[in-house]
């Protein structure tokens, strides 16, 4: 079939884009794997002072790693989140080469740990009643807090939201599978038209804050628990992601004592054992 020729116009501006082909990429390989496990995190807030990522949804697993007993964990915040396993971040990359989803990290402690550090029925927590309990404090948190969270932070370009979408697989996901969406379909673009109220943000976040500080108390771990558990994984990134902020958030956070001395002590287990593994 004769070819239909393109006015000169049209051609002129196509070579204003000329098409290049060029050889396919080889695929990624890690010319030396790390020699300790090491996390793919987004940046933290104060490189020079803290390896704790600026998102708390990396700060969760960081703590959980630390908690869970891990030693010399490695932290990058020079990865994509494209590279992270499902295109997101936080990824964990093991000494062996290969790559871990936050869906495969507690599978891979548990295998890790000895019979004495591995959990057991029910979760590491006191009770089962403790365990059970602990599924509401974490939709508190996962809830008011992290909504309080958002709301204090600058609001993204849709650039940026697309670019740094949520991990598909949080913690909090493994401890309680997320409600069914209230309506409409998923969709990776931000919500838009919706205003939050920012009154009752506050309202909402000042009685978690204190429910949370009354439940803890002087305990070691939250729950009474004998040893950290998920949930403290949970309390500590957004109590941390908290105190990091530089408004209301912050503030609401520093009136409780409990909960300041708590994420300090907390945070010292955490960052010696990420800062053990950046030594190496």
């Amino acid at each position: 079939m004769p070819t239909i020729p393109l006015p000169t116009p049209v051609r002129n501006l196509f070579a204003l884009f000329p098409l290049h082909t060029y050889p396919a990429s080889p695929a990624y390989s890690a010319a030396a794997p790390p020699a300790h496990p090491t996390l793919w995190i987004f940046p933290p807030k104060h490189p020079g002072t803290s390896l704790l990522s600026g998102d708390v949804e990396c700060v969760k697993w960081q703590a959980y790693l630390a908690l869970r007993g891990i030693k010399n964990v490695g932290v990058r915040w020079n990865v994509s989140p494209q590279g992270g396993v499902d295109g997101c971040l936080p990824t964990l990359h093991l000494p062996a080469n290969t790559l871990l989803g936050p869906r495969q990290i507690p599978a891979w402690v548990d295998s890790t740990q000895s019979d004495g550090d591995a959990l057991g029925e029910p979760e590491g927590y006191s009770t089962p009643e403790a365990r059970d309990e602990s599924r509401a404090w974490v939709a508190l948190l996962e809830g008011d807090v992290h909504a309080a969270l958002v709301v204090s932070q600058r609001e993204p370009s849709l650039l940026d939201s697309l670019y740094k979408l949520s991990p598909k697989y949080n913690l909090a996901a493994l401890i309680q599978p997320p409600p069914a969406p209230l309506s409409g379909v998923s969709t990776p673009l931000p919500s838009s038209g919706i205003n939050i109220p920012t009154s009752s943000v506050s309202i909402r976040l000042r009685e978690a804050i204190d429910a949370v500080s009354d439940r803890l108390g002087k305990d070691k771990w939250f729950l009474g628990s004998p040893g950290p558990t998920a949930v403290d994984a949970l309390l500590f990134a957004y109590i941390y992601s908290a105190l990091q902020s530089q408004d209301e958030v912050r503030l609401v956070v520093e009136r409780r004592v409990n909960l300041v001395t708590w994420e300090r002590r907390v945070r010292a287990l955490v960052e010696e054992t990420i800062q053990g593994g950046q030594r190496q």
